[in-house]
C-alpha cells in the first residue's frame, strides 16, 4: 500500500518499495579487471543457449509488425487492425513516424552511455538500496545460488513526478536529468496514445484504459551489457515477460485482455567485442488498481481473476526472471 506523509495540510503520496534484490558483483568491473574470465555464477546450461543458434540476429526481423503511429493516432482503421493483430499474434511491434525528435533519442543514448563510462565509485553514488528497485545495480536477484545476468542496470521512477526519488537520479553527466525529463515526456505521450488505440480496439471509449490505471505510472530501466569473451555461455537478461501494461523499448502480460493480447517472452544477449545498452520504459497502473478482464465474456471463459496490481507486482519482484511464471498468481484455478 502506498504511504503518505503530512506536510502542513498537504498529503503527499510516495512510491512504495518492493522486494529487495541481493547485492551481486558489478559486471562491468568484472570485465575491466578480468576481460577473459566469466565467473561460474553467470554460466548457463547449454539447453538455455543452444550453441548452434546465433542469438544476436534473427530471420524474423523482416516480419515484425510495423505500426505507423501518425496514422494510428488519427484513428486509421487499417492501422488499428494491424495493431490488433500485432498484440494478439505477436505481443510486440515496431512503431514508426512517432514524432519523437532524433535529438531527444540521441540525447538519451548519449547521457546513458556517459553514465556507464563513469568510475564505479561515481555510479555507486546512486546505488540501489536493499529495500528498493530504484538506482544503479541489479534487480530480481532472490537467491545466493541464482545464475546471474551479464548486465548492470539503472532504474528510475519518472511519472508521476512525486514518485521520483531524485537522490537516485545521476548528477553526472551534468545534463542527465534534463535529458531524461525530455525523453520520458515523449515516451509518455506515445504510450498514452497507444493505450487510447487499445481502448478503441476493445470496444471502449478511447480514454477508458488510461482511466483504469487511476494514474499512469512510468519507470525507466537502462541496461548495460558489457562484452563477454564467451557470449554463447551467458545471457544479458534472462527470458521473461514484463509486468507493465506497455513497455516502450529503444535499443542499438495481458491480464486486462484475459490473454487475448499476448505479453511476449524475451531475453537480451551479449556480444564478444562490443558493449550494448537498451532503454526500456514501463507504463503501468497505480498500485491500488484492481486488474481484471475488461472484455464482455462469460465467466466460464475467464482465464484471469481480479488482482490488485501492487500485489501482482510485488509478487513478481520476489521471483527471478523466469518466462511468464509471475502470471500464475493471476490465473483462475480449475
Amino acid at each position: 500500500m502506498s504511504s503518505t506523509t503530512d506536510v502542513g495540510l498537504i498529503q503527499v503520496e510516495v512510491a512504495p518499495t518492493y522486494a529487495p534484490s541481493l547485492p551481486v558483483p558489478n559486471v562491468q568491473e568484472i570485465v575491466r579487471t578480468y576481460p577473459f574470465h566469466v565467473p561460474d555464477r553467470y554460466l548457463r546450461d547449454q539447453e538455455e543457449i543452444p550453441e548452434n543458434i546465433d542469438l544476436t540476429s534473427s530471420n524474423l526481423s523482416s516480419e515484425i509488425p510495423i505500426i505507423d503511429f501518425s496514422l494510428l493516432s488519427k484513428g486509421n482503421k487499417e492501422e488499428l487492425h494491424k495493431l490488433d493483430v500485432a498484440c494478439e499474434e505477436w505481443g510486440f511491434f515496431q512503431i514508426v513516424n512517432h514524432g519523437v525528435a532524433k535529438e531527444v533519442l540521441w540525447g538519451m543514448k548519449d547521457v546513458a552511455a556517459k553514465f556507464f563510462e563513469l568510475p564505479l565509485e561515481e555510479k555507486n553514488k546512486v546505488s540501489m538500496p536493499s529495500d528498493d528497485i530504484q538506482g544503479y545495480g541489479h534487480a530480481y536477484v532472490v537467491s545466493e545460488d541464482q545464475i546471474l545476468d551479464w548486465s548492470d542496470a539503472l532504474i528510475l521512477n519518472v511519472y508521476p513526478v512525486h514518485y521520483r526519488n531524485l537522490k537516485f537520479w545521476p548528477a553526472e553527466p551534468e545534463n542527465f536529468q534534463e535529458v531524461l525529463e525530455s525523453y520520458s515526456g515523449e515516451v509518455k505521450r506515445v504510450g498514452e496514445e497507444l493505450l487510447r488505440s487499445l481502448s478503441k480496439l476493445m470496444g471502449m471509449e478511447k480514454d477508458t484504459l488510461i482511466g483504469l490505471h487511476n494514474q499512469l505510472l512510468q519507470a525507466l530501466r537502462v541496461n548495460y551489457y558489457p562484452p563477454c569473451s564467451t557470449p554463447h555461455k551467458v545471457v544479458g537478461l534472462s527470458p521473461h515477460s514484463d509486468t507493465s501494461t506497455i513497455t516502450i523499448l529503444m535499443q542499438e502480460d495481458g491480464i486486462w485482455t484475459n490473454g487475448k493480447y499476448k505479453s511476449i517472452e524475451h531475453r537480451a544477449v551479449t556480444t564478444k567485442n562490443k558493449e550494448r545498452l537498451s532503454y526500456a520504459s514501463f507504463l503501468f497502473p497505480h498500485f491500488d488498481v484492481e486488474i481484471k478482464p475488461v472484455y464482455d465474456i462469460a465467466v466460464s471463459d475467464l482465464t484471469y481473476k481480479k488482482v490488485r496490481y501492487g500485489d501482482y507486482l510485488r509478487q513478481s519482484m520476489k521471483m527471478k526472471h523466469e518466462g511468464k511464471a509471475h502470471t500464475e498468481m493471476a490465473k483462475i484455478r480449475s
